[in-house]
């Protein structure tokens, strides 16, 4: 097929959206697709209000609609609610071309711990961005269910992967620090509840691995935490071998994408019991969760590395890409992208 990815989450940015839409981009291709990708990188764009690092194209309708008809997607999937996903959305209403979308993060609570605006108003725009979707894509079963219980129609899996290549288990001493090492690595944010982390006694050593708009503040109100930025893959994956215990204090992520790659390289996780740690670890002992989350790194101390590998083994990209694919909805017909362009 022709596949159209509509995505306003992209390079420079570094997260969880931006690694899985590039690896279902590559695996698409090793199957046999088509892929054009439309991101903010074609248009004009201004730093997004309270979070510079997202770039939000300017007026991008028209250039958008022409790039669409140009390339004729058999399928066409909108990621993200962004200027670019609004104007994918309304294009393909105007011509009657059917599309998925994805939901790929708890939006309304990053929206409520930043403005205080109430979820229920940002959940109501989701649902009207959502409802001609004829797939939202829903990374875990508890996120499909929050979704349906907000009203959300057409809800489908779409799991995530981990490139078990890249992220391995390897003899490392990257971190010259006191063990145990506890590793944060993402956003740099206060939706991620970074503080949690940073504020709990442990014994050893902490590390931060990402950027953010929260990390200036929290460089200076913790200068003693061991600050390495943002790292490719490789580097990232020597990291996740030299600590002892990676720390996810977040209590709104849908999936967790980190969470795969550090049991990948045989990292134990440890990690509050909510949506995305108890999807991702599920019964399998890889990881501690609890209410307490200085209790949960000091159990997560106690986990056999081999066991978190052996768990991260069960995601791969290509299951996690042929459930993309299977929720794609064709286009029944070509000639529908010769409709005028609004």
């Amino acid at each position: 097929m022709r596949i159209m990815i509509i995505t306003d989450a992209w390079e420079p940015q570094v997260n969880g959206v931006v690694r899985t839409l590039k690896q279902t981009r590559t695996e698409l291709i090793g199957m046999g697709h088509q892929v054009d990708m439309i991101t903010p990188q074609e248009f004009k764009t201004i730093p997004c209000p309270t979070y510079p690092d997202i770039s939000l194209s300017l007026f991008p309708a028209k250039k958008l609609a022409e790039r669409i008809k140009g390339f004729a997607p058999d399928a066409m999937h909108i990621a993200t609610e962004g200027p670019l996903g609004l104007a994918a959305r309304a294009y393909g209403v105007r011509n009657h071309l059917p599309f998925s979308t994805a939901y790929h993060t708890r939006f309304p609570e990053y929206v409520q711990a930043r403005t205080k605006i109430p979820v229920g108003i940002t959940y109501r725009f989701l649902r009207w961005f959502h409802k001609p979707s004829m797939a939202v894509m829903a990374p875990t079963i508890v996120v499909k269910n929050d979704l349906e219980k907000f009203g959300f129609t057409n809800v489908v899996l779409w799991s995530r992967g981990v490139d078990l290549n890249v992220f391995k288990m390897q003899l490392s001493k990257v971190l010259n620090s006191a063990h145990p090492i506890y590793l944060y690595v993402g956003r740099v944010a206060i939706e991620k509840n970074i503080n949690a982390f940073l504020e709990i006694n442990l014994p050893g050593s902490k590390w931060i691995v990402g950027d953010g708009p929260a990390l200036a503040s929290i460089k200076q109100r913790y200068p003693e935490i061991n600050y390495l930025g943002v790292l490719d893959q490789a580097e990232l994956a020597t990291v996740y071998a030299a600590a002892d215990v990676f720390v996810f204090p977040s209590k709104t992520d849908t999936f967790g994408l980190v969470l795969l790659e550090a049991m990948a390289c045989g990292l134990p996780v440890a990690a509050y019991p909510v949506t995305g740690p108890i999807d991702v670890l599920g019964k399998s002992n890889a990881g501690a969760m609890h209410e307490d989350l200085r209790e949960a790194c000091l159990q997560a101390l106690k986990i056999p590395r081999e066991r978190a590998r052996e768990h991260a083994e069960k995601f791969s990209w290509r299951a996690a890409t042929e459930q993309f694919e299977s929720h794609l909805k064709p286009v029944p017909n070509r000639n529908l992208h010769q409709t005028a362009l609004a």
